[in-house]
């Protein structure tokens, strides 16, 4: 699993027009893409990313989502698996299948949840337009 985090003042996702996952006030954008291997991993991915994403000591003061309280906006992004070595058209067959991807999805997102964090999400397979307001820019890869 590999997620880009940003730290945002401010982020939003679109869909047909409508907002439909957003944050309040600064916290984190979070990118997430699932490996095809990773549904096979059990809850040990899911449960690490969670607590990495939450546990992030990159808003103001190296403080974390968890200390401050600051929200997350998780957007799937099965384009972190896009490999570009060969040619000029990326291949996807890295990505994890969509149905497989938005179960995982789904699983870091309750992690996060029940770890008491405040998480928006974007809409699974919708062409979404993501907004953000890249605070720094500060901006990470974490993969488990």
């Amino acid at each position: 699993m590999r997620a880009v985090v940003a730290r945002v003042t401010e982020a939003s996702v679109t869909v047909d027009g409508a907002v439909v996952g957003a944050l309040d006030g600064p916290g984190l954008l979070v990118l997430l893409g699932v490996h095809r291997d990773d549904p096979s991993r059990g809850d040990e991915p899911v449960t690490t990313m969670a607590r990495k994403l939450h546990e992030l000591r990159i808003l103001d003061g190296e403080a974390s989502c968890a200390d401050t309280g600051a929200g997350l906006l998780v957007v799937s992004q099965f384009t972190l698996y896009g490999e570009t070595r060969r040619g000029r058209r990326p291949s996807w067959s890295a990505a994890a299948p969509g149905e497989e991807a938005e179960r995982v999805v789904g699983a870091v997102v309750a992690a996060l949840r029940a770890r008491g964090a405040t998480v928006a999400t974007g809409r699974f397979g919708a062409d979404m337009a993501v907004a953000s307001v890249n605070d720094g820019p500060f901006t990470v890869l974490v993969e488990v």
